[in-house]
């Protein structure tokens, strides 16, 4: 089976890695304690009505999903409902109830983990479809993913820099699969044989770049370039720490604050945070620190507005 490799050097973790971090590290005291703890993300109550139109609009749902309208479509990313990820429970609801959402025209997968690719989440999405009398959703996916949800709903593949136009009459938005810095994985023994990658989706309102799980690569620049401009960057800021450990695999503020810039982007809009602990750093960290980076290193506070960091259940206009 074909095996997929990132463009820049990867450094591996393997088992005794994970080992170091969970016991070793604990018993050393090297593992962070929350000071900040318990800690609840912000959230709003939406009942789904600012997504009933059909102006653009951008919702966080949590972690990496959102609900995006765009081009006249409604687009899921990563979508992820429910309560769990494997051991790690929800620490808030998400931000609209699947019963409160439109039909939804396209689901995009950025990769096979499992708090990207949940599978009772996108079978709910198609149950609710159906309630509405719509076909199901197409599932938008990377290169030997569409073998873990086919029997789902309809899935069109991409590799990295290749696109597809989604054609509803008078609705086109036009997908194109961008690489990202990271890895795959369902089951021990089919590491690396599904490609991972970020969605950007342009229509006819502007792009909107969701990076899914991705560490700080030197080819972000390229991106910018290839399927710019981006006006809406979906950008990880969470599941960093220990650094020694996370960096070859996910960003930190800084890192997605650099990457915005390389990217061109109009606006960054944070994810990946506050939903589920998947690692050391207290879940209120993240946005205090792209906050800082934005005053001291980014645009500055003048531009503050082009800084998303959303609470849950919000829906902007875009």
């Amino acid at each position: 089976m074909r095996k997929f490799s990132n463009l820049d050097p990867f450094e591996r973790r393997g088992p005794l890695d994970i080992l170091k971090w969970r016991i070793t590290d604990t018993l050393a005291g090297r593992r962070r304690k929350d000071r900040d703890a318990p800690f609840v993300t912000p959230r709003v109550e939406n009942d789904g009505r600012a997504l009933a139109c059909d102006e653009p609009s951008l919702t966080w749902i949590g972690h990496s999903t959102f609900v995006l309208r765009l081009g006249g479509q409604v687009i899921v990313t990563d979508p992820v409902w429910s309560k769990r990820v494997g051991p790690v429970a929800r620490s808030t609801a998400p931000g609209v109830a699947i019963a409160d959402l439109p039909p939804i025209d396209v689901i995009t997968i950025s990769h096979a983990h499992y708090d990207h690719l949940d599978r009772p989440s996108i079978e709910a999405l198609v149950r609710h479809n159906l309630a509405h009398g719509r076909a199901k959703p197409t599932l938008m996916v990377p290169t030997g993913v569409g073998r873990y949800v086919e029997d789902l709903a309809p899935v069109v593949e991409r590799g990295w820099w290749e696109s597809m136009t989604l054609q509803i009459p008078g609705r086109d938005v036009t997908f194109t699969l961008v690489p990202q810095q990271h890895w795959s994985m369902r089951v021990p023994w089919d590491r690396d044989t599904a490609l991972w990658g970020g969605w950007v989706m342009r229509g006819p309102e502007g792009a909107a770049y969701h990076a899914g799980d991705t560490a700080y690569f030197s080819h972000f620049a390229e991106i910018g370039t290839r399927v710019g401009p981006i006006d809406w960057a979906m950008l990880p800021i969470g599941a960093y720490d220990p650094v020694w450990f996370m960096k070859p695999q996910h960003m930190g503020p800084e890192e997605a604050g650099r990457a915005f810039l390389e990217l061109g982007a109009k606006q960054l809009v944070c994810m990946h945070h506050g939903t589920f602990k998947l690692t050391d750093e207290p879940l209120g960290e993240p946005p205090a620190r792209i906050e800082a980076w934005w005053n001291a290193q980014g645009p500055g506070p003048a531009q503050r507005a082009r800084l998303w960091v959303m609470p849950i259940g919000e829906t902007r206009r875009l």
